[in-house]
C-alpha cells in the first residue's frame, strides 16, 4: 500500500540514493582493503619478498630482507595503527626487532638512515619508520578517520532513504534513485579505472595531492613504507576498489531494474 509522502521528501530520498550510493559502495570496498585479507592475498599473488632490493642491515653486517611473514606482520600492524587501534602503540616507537622480527640492532637500509631525526624524539635507524614515514602515517590516520566517518554517514543515509521509500511503497522513486546511484557510480569508477590504466603514476600523484599536503608522501625505495607497499601494491588496491564497486553497482542496478516496478 502506497503511503503519502511530501514531494520534497521524495526528492531528498532520491538525491541521497544518487549521491550516497557511490560513496557508500566505494568506501565499503576501501574499508575491506583495511583488513588482513587483502595484504595476505596481495603478497601471495605478487611475492614481493623476492624483489626486496633494499634489505635491512644486521648488527654483524649481514642483510635482512623482508620475508613474507615480515611483510604480513608489519602491514597488519600498520593498518591497525591507521584504524586507531591503541594496542599497537605509537608508530614512532616501533623497531625492526619488535616481537623478535629481527635481531636487536637491525637497521634500515643505509639510504634511509639520514631521514631519522629528533622530530619524534631521539631515534636512530633501528626504528622501523623514519621521521617522514611517521609523519605520513599520522596524516593517513587522520584521513582514514575522516573517510570512515563519511562512509558511516553515507551508509546510514542511503539505507535510511531506501528503507523509507520501501516502507512508503514508493518503489518507483526507489528504483529511480538506485538506478541513478548505480549510473553515477559506473561513470565515476570507469573514468577512474581508465585513468589508472593509462597513467597510474599520474593518478597516484593526483590522489596524494588531493588528500595530503606538500611532499610528505614521497619516499625513497629503501624506506619501510615503500618496501612494504610498493607501487604495484597500490595499483592492485585501487583496481580492486574500482572493479568491486563497479560490480556491486551493476548488481544493484540490475536488481532495481528487474525487481522494482517503474510506476
Amino acid at each position: 500500500m502506497t503511503k503519502t509522502m511530501p514531494d520534497w521528501l521524495l526528492t531528498t530520498c532520491r538525491l541521497i540514493l544518487t549521491v550516497g550510493l557511490p560513496i557508500a559502495l566505494t568506501l565499503t570496498n576501501v574499508r575491506l582493503l583495511m583488513t588482513p585479507l587483502f595484504p595476505q592475498a596481495e603478497y601471495g599473488l605478487r611475492a614481493y619478498s623476492r624483489v626486496d632490493n633494499y634489505p635491512g642491515r644486521l648488527p654483524d653486517g649481514g642483510r635482512q630482507p623482508f620475508t613474507q611473514a615480515d611483510r604480513l606482520f608489519w602491514a597488519t600492524r600498520s593498518i591497525a595503527y591507521i584504524l586507531g587501534e591503541a594496542a599497537v602503540g605509537r608508530v614512532e616507537d616501533w623497531k625492526f626487532s619488535d616481537e623478535g622480527r629481527a635481531p636487536a640492532g637491525t637497521q634500515a637500509p643505509a639510504e634511509s638512515c639520514p631521514y631519522y631525526g629528533s622530530e619524534y624524539g631521539p631515534r636512530d635507524c633501528t626504528y622501523f619508520y623514519n621521521d617522514r614515514e611517521v609523519r605520513h602515517m599520522l596524516d593517513v590516520r587522520a584521513v582514514t578517520a575522516g573517510a570512515l566517518w563519511v562512509w558511516g554517514l553515507a551508509l546510514v543515509l542511503t539505507v535510511a532513504a531506501a528503507g523509507l521509500l520501501l516502507y512508503a511503497g514508493r518503489t518507483a522513486t526507489l528504483r529511480l534513485g538506485l538506478l541513478n546511484g548505480a549510473a553515477v557510480t559506473w561513470i565515476v569508477l570507469i573514468v577512474m579505472v581508465l585513468f589508472m590504466a593509462v597513467g597510474f603514476n599520474q593518478f597516484f600523484t593526483l590522489f596524494h595531492r588531493v588528500f595530503f599536503t606538500g611532499d610528505t608522501w614521497l619516499f625513497l625505495w629503501s624506506d619501510s613504507l615503500i618496501r612494504l607497499f610498493p607501487l604495484q601494491f597500490w595499483f592492485d588496491a585501487f583496481l580492486f576498489v574500482g572493479l568491486a564497486t563497479l560490480a556491486e553497482a551493476g548488481l544493484l542496478g540490475a536488481l532495481a531494474w528487474r525487481g522494482l516496478p517503474a510506476k
